[in-house]
């Protein structure tokens, strides 16, 4: 009899911090993985291809939530993964990140008495307007085991009162994503397919409503990206909701004007090819700011502020507004080569400590 586990992967981060988890599950002998795909995000590009090159197989369950307000989508997801759950009971639950899908169903496992696991746990912005900033405190306060990624999120834990046996450190998980297709990113030469071989180029993505949903700010952002174009010849993968965006504030052609290169949002292993090959990444995403640190890549963070510190204490990331992303773009690109580090545990082997405590904590022996 194996323990069975079941994996909560809702939005595109998620994929990456899954995958590595998965496939040590699932050479394990004493372990069951079952994954569990909420379908939080629906664009084959930001799923479908991504399990593909992560390795992943079709989700045992699939919710087909899609999108909808908060309440909405986190309405939908207690109640369609409530029944998978009752139908398909696991031994424990594992949930990631900090969507919505994250929050609802350790909302559904903790009711069901099933115990929790939250992966990615003490992240802390201090922003409460960031609706995912409510998600990490929320299920922060109903897991059962909280998994770390860095020192700071310890601290964060020990200061909000959380008994230290509910916390393992492990590392960050995003890393094992990496080295687990490398070989694949190498080969996936996108710059060379851009003609940017041996070029310097930048990276941008964007997607935070704070970002996006305002057109004035949109507008400000547009128009710094148009200086950044004249140092280095960008590339930005668009997300659905950006790209709809851009299009209803009459704000896309001026990108394309300016000579930004706009693609369709990519999978994970064509995005760490166009990643790695950069020299900077400008981006509001949350995953960019610890894979460039990781790669040593200069990153400008267009928020106020970011629940990963650490890839600024000791990383390449930097926190920019529009109105100051012209200075910082210059002072990345003239920052000298590997002057930074990589935090402690962002070594490629977080998933084999989780696997570790996990086994612990169910009381299984050490498999052979």
């Amino acid at each position: 009899m194996t323990t069975r586990v079941h994996l909560v992967a809702a939005a595109r981060p998620n994929f990456m911090k899954v995958a590595p988890l998965w496939h040590a599950l699932d050479t394990a002998p004493d372990f069951t993985p079952v994954l569990v795909h909420t379908g939080q995000h629906y664009d084959p590009n930001m799923s479908d291809a991504i399990f593909a090159d992560l390795g992943l197989p079709a989700p045992d369950h699939h919710l087909g939530v899609g999108s909808g307000s908060h309440a909405e989508q986190t309405g939908r997801v207690m109640i369609a993964y409530e029944r998978i759950a009752l139908s398909d009971r696991p031994d424990w639950l594992i949930v990631v990140g900090d969507v919505n899908s994250t929050l609802a169903c350790a909302l559904v496992g903790t009711k069901l008495g099933v115990p929790v696991v939250h992966l990615e746990a003490g992240l802390r912005s201090g922003d409460r307007t960031m609706p995912e900033e409510i998600n990490r405190l929320a299920v922060d306060a109903i897991c059962d085991v909280l998994w770390t990624p860095s020192p700071d999120a310890d601290a964060n834990l020990a200061a909000e009162g959380v008994a230290a046996h509910r916390v393992s450190a492990v590392g960050n998980i995003m890393m094992d994503s990496y080295e687990l297709v490398r070989p694949a990113i190498a080969a996936a030469d996108v710059p060379g397919t851009l003609a940017l071989a041996g070029r310097r180029y930048g990276v941008v993505t964007l997607h935070r409503p704070s970002n996006v949903d305002d057109p004035r700010q949109l507008g400000r952002l547009v128009a710094a990206l148009e200086a950044a174009q004249q140092r280095l010849p960008l590339v930005f993968p668009v997300h659905p909701r950006t790209r709809a965006k851009l299009v209803q504030f009459g704000l896309i052609e001026r990108l394309e004007r300016a000579g930004v290169r706009l693609t369709e949002p990519q999978s994970y292993v064509r995005f760490m090819s166009l990643v790695s090959g950069a020299a900077v990444a400008i981006t509001d995403s949350g995953g960019i700011q610890e894979e460039t640190t990781y790669l040593g890549i200069p990153c400008l963070t267009l928020r106020e502020n970011t629940e990963r510190p650490i890839t600024i204490s000791e990383g390449t990331n930097r926190l920019v507004g529009a109105g100051n992303l012209i200075g910082a773009l210059d002072a990345a690109l003239a920052r000298p080569a590997g002057a930074c580090s990589r935090p402690a545990l962002w070594d490629g082997k977080t998933a084999a400590r989780c696997l570790a405590d996990l086994r612990a904590r169910a009381g299984l022996q050490q498999a052979a």
